[in-house]
């Protein structure tokens, strides 16, 4: 690594907390708006601090010529980014008079910005309006990154078989920048009118406009942070949860590859395959969740109400709830947590393990096991009707054994700190899928992550980060060799 690329890296990560402070006058204005002085005045300290920061080290550290398409450049500004805006993020949570921990403030920015949705706060329904919208902002802030991410970075980077997703991102490789600002302007175009269509559908379903507002940014973004302690379940509207049930696919759906669509006229994505598969596999946990419901006692119309809210949010990585679905018997537990590891496609907000690898994976299995009878037979494996090539299917495996393997590992340091094993477990899968509640009553639907150690919050944190850097991205940059010139 040279150090005019270090300078560059710099460079953008200035430029990143810059934009947070230029973000950070939107909760101002709230407060200001509704007398809250003193929350606005904390933002526009926190604002005034963090631009300082963030000018410091554009003016410092500007390089004019930088080779970008160097893959090395890519992963360390794609890491640095996202720790530092955490950090930056955490400032106004940290001076907001709430007497957060610096450990908490961390905590709960990070959870916004990765779309997790685990939250260590209580007295969400009257906690001052602009510290409700920074969170919720540092979400759809958050979502938008992810999706650009996913588009532009990691296909070329060949992260976990999305090289497969590369003639979709216009060979990034090559041109660095007119088709990603082509897309990333029509990814945004998209974005944005689905959070508007969100909040205007969630304020006639009965939610007060504000509250629309904040819905429908951490629903777009499959974030899953509320306004409410309650969640979503504070409303007890069948329209609330349908509304909301149908944006959260929305989420969870490659939007990037809809821009996609747009730029190249009608041209079909590669991506596209993903979405039966993963429509079949909602539907099919909702029926089975509903069945297990209804076996345990449940009036069918509860069961499938309850069931379908919360399967989807679950499966999406959205993380709102209206039940402690932690409390619904051993099956129950045991689906949500093979939920965690789903996910939705690439190129959306979603995190986990993603559609695609899934299909991959069981594809890739399926071949195998056909040629331990065959083993002269040529058996390829498909995806959209495309043969796959082997590093491809050598990543999506890798990929698979990383995850799960880091999983244990992090579960195992977290349980260190004097947690139980469901609550560690559940609580390092939904960090990693980004997807919000724990299982269990410490960390569950119906509670939050307060209570737990401050070592767990930060492991927590850490699984966050780097289950929505796409694991390998992080892991790469671990590596002393990465680091060598």
């Amino acid at each position: 690594m040279t150090a005019d690329r270090l300078r560059f890296v710099l460079f953008l990560n200035g430029v990143f907390i810059v934009a947070l402070a230029v973000a950070m006058l939107v909760p101002a204005i709230v407060d200001f708006a509704v007398d809250n002085v003193g929350g606005a005045i904390t933002f526009l300290m926190s604002a005034a601090v963090s631009g300082g920061l963030g000018a410091m080290l554009v003016a410092a550290f500007k390089e004019d010529q930088v080779d970008l398409t160097d893959r090395r450049t890519g992963l360390l500004i794609t890491v640095s980014a996202w720790l530092s805006v955490s950090m930056v993020g955490a400032i106004p949570l940290y001076n907001s008079g709430l007497n957060l921990s610096w450990t908490d403030a961390v905590f709960e920015a990070a959870s916004a910005l990765t779309t997790t949705g685990s939250t260590i706060l209580v007295g969400l329904d009257n906690m001052p309006l602009g510290l409700l919208m920074w969170r919720s902002l540092l979400q759809w802030l958050g979502g938008i990154g992810i999706i650009v991410m996913a588009i532009s970075l990691l296909p070329a980077l060949r992260v976990g078989g999305m090289q497969l997703f590369r003639s979709e991102s216009s060979d990034i490789s090559e041109k660095p920048f007119p088709k990603v600002r082509q897309i990333a302007r029509n990814i945004l175009i998209v974005y944005v009118s689905l959070t508007l269509a969100c909040a205007v559908s969630l304020d006639i379903a009965g939610m007060s406009t504000f509250d629309a507002v904040n819905h429908a940014m951490t629903t777009i973004a499959t974030g899953g942070l509320s306004t409410k302690d309650a969640s979503i379940g504070f409303y007890n509207s069948i329209a609330v949860e349908v509304v909301t049930i149908v944006f959260m696919i929305s989420g969870a759906l490659p939007l990037a590859f809809y821009a996609v669509f747009l730029v190249s006229r009608g041209k079909r994505s590669a991506i596209e395959g993903q979405i039966i598969p993963f429509l079949f596999i909602v539907a099919t946990a909702i029926l089975a969740c509903t069945a297990w419901n209804v076996s345990q006692g449940m009036s069918p119309p509860v069961a499938l109400r309850l069931s379908a809210f919360n399967v989807t949010s679950i499966v999406t990585d959205t993380g709102f709830a209206t039940a402690d679905f932690s409390t619904w018997g051993s099956f129950a537990v045991g689906l949500f947590f093979m939920l965690y590891l789903v996910g939705g496609c690439a190129g959306s907000t979603a995190g986990a393990i993603k559609i695609f690898r899934w299909q991959i994976l069981v594809e890739g299995t399926g071949r195998a096991l056909r040629l331990m009878l065959y083993p002269q037979a040529i058996v390829p494996v498909r995806f959209q009707g495309k043969s796959v090539d082997e590093m491809a299917i050598s990543n999506v495996r890798n990929f698979f054994f990383l995850y799960i393997m880091t999983l244990l590992f992090l579960s195992l340091l977290v349980m260190t700190t004097g947690l139980d094993y469901l609550s560690a477990i559940s609580s390092v899968a939904q960090a990693m899928a980004n997807a919000g509640p724990g299982l269990g009553p410490v960390v569950g639907p119906a509670t939050n992550f307060a209570s737990i150690p401050d070592t767990a919050k930060w492991l927590i944190a850490f699984a966050m980060v780097i289950g929505r850097l796409e694991l390998l991205t992080f892991l790469v940059v671990l590596q002393p060799w990465f680091w060598r010139r």
